[in-house]
């Protein structure tokens, strides 16, 4: 699922004002002590993008849920994902270096399964 420019330099800032530097997450009601173990996406999410006309790879960034961020994804469960860390991905275009293009404009993926709370 694409998501906002402005939610993900929300979750981004998030995580680097907290976990980057060594913080505990912070959650809605108290530190985060069991932080995420992994993030798992479908072969169709992924391929939906790699397979855009010029990709030629996916950037994966670091990023941590914020409030809102979480209440748009997950709704009534929002406070399961409040401070988690996060993947978002975006595309690396042929015609582009690591840092995006801007011809382009910035593109943002989200919405992968996250243990915690969904852990097997």
């Amino acid at each position: 699922m694409k998501i906002s420019k402005e939610d993900f330099e929300k979750m981004k800032a998030k995580y680097d004002q907290e976990v980057k530097k060594g913080k505990p997450a912070k959650g809605p009601k108290h530190n985060l002590e069991n932080q995420t173990n992994w993030e798992y996406y479908t072969k169709e999410d992924l391929l939906e993008v790699i397979n855009q006309e010029g990709v030629i790879g996916l950037k994966f960034h670091l990023t941590e849920y914020t409030q809102e961020v979480a209440e748009e994804f997950h709704g009534a469960d929002a406070e399961l994902y409040v401070g988690r860390i996060n993947l978002v991905y975006s595309p690396v275009y042929a015609d582009s270096d690591l840092s995006g293009s801007a011809e382009r404009g910035d593109e943002y993926y989200d919405r992968g399964v996250t243990c915690p709370p969904h852990c097997q």
